[in-house]
């Protein structure tokens, strides 16, 4: 049996919102996903907001020590970042260039709630998978 704190993954990709959501339930599964990846020792690639769930999973693998990998384009920067920034971040100039580039660096994925920009991420990794452009879990 596998400890708990060593995973087969080094890097997963998180797509989430860059509002908090509705619920409070939404921001604790935030923190505590980021609080999971800490345990296991995964490092983070999200899309590089400092706001909402993108914030808050950010800042707890940063805070646990973990590497988080934020790539965001250059469009969404004034809206997605106020305040000091998280871990590394990749400025890129699109959406499409975004979405590669975080499928690139991952070796898994995991959607936390958001709105069409998170479920539209989830797709194409979901469509990606079906047509055997990569083989990582979703």
């Amino acid at each position: 049996m596998e400890e708990k704190n060593s995973s087969r993954f080094k890097r997963i990709c998180v797509f989430c919102g860059s509002s908090s959501g509705k619920k409070p339930s939404y921001q604790e599964a935030a923190v505590q996903l980021g609080k999971e990846l800490v345990e296991r020792k995964i490092d983070l690639v999200y899309g590089g907001g400092s706001v909402g769930l993108m914030g808050l999973v950010s800042q707890a693998v940063h805070d646990g020590g973990r590497h988080v990998l934020g790539i965001i384009p250059k469009t969404l920067m004034p809206r997605e970042i106020t305040g000091e920034t998280v871990g590394e971040v990749r400025a890129v100039s699109d959406m499409h260039q975004r979405k590669a580039e975080m499928a690139r660096q991952a070796d898994a994925f995991i959607a936390l709630p958001g709105g069409y920009g998170t479920l539209e991420e989830l797709l194409e990794v979901i469509t990606w998978a079906q047509l055997n452009i990569h083989h990582k879990p979703v």
